[in-house]
């Protein structure tokens, strides 16, 4: 069921600065920054060639990031994405064996317009698990 690492995901406060640290400090290739309104976040993603790194940053009020920046304010890994290749399939496959899958149970679209899952934390040994349909 688990296929590739998709990505790693930061949350920053400020995502020009932390673009910056990347593109300046270790000479990144860094997409340029995208609104996703209905996931409370802009994003900026860094090809490491194997993987890629998720920069977020809040967008709004009630952006899941703010609410993670609240308790660290300078940031910090916020969740791992693997891909699937049945995005549907894994899900059901998750729930009857018991995990927790957050939301409404229903896949989104993310920030590579494919279909999206969030894992319980307390069910993935602490680590807030996004699955990306491949």
């Amino acid at each position: 069921m688990l296929g590739r690492l998709n990505h790693v995901a930061i949350a920053v406060p400020d995502l020009a600065a932390a673009s910056a640290v990347y593109r300046d400090t270790l000479g990144a290739r860094l997409t340029e920054p995208q609104a996703l309104p209905e996931h409370g976040v802009t994003v900026v993603f860094i090809d490491t060639g194997n993987t890629k790194v998720e920069l977020l940053e809040p967008l709004g009020e009630d952006s899941p990031i703010a609410a993670f920046l609240e308790k660290k304010p300078a940031g910090g890994m916020h969740h791992i994405c693997y891909e699937v290749d049945d995005i549907i399939a894994a899900r059901d496959r998750l729930k009857a064996a018991g995990a927790r899958v957050l939301g409404d149970g229903n896949p989104r679209i993310g920030a590579h317009g494919k279909p999206v899952l969030f894992l319980h934390p307390k069910d993935f040994l602490g680590t807030l698990v996004e699955l990306e349909q491949a």
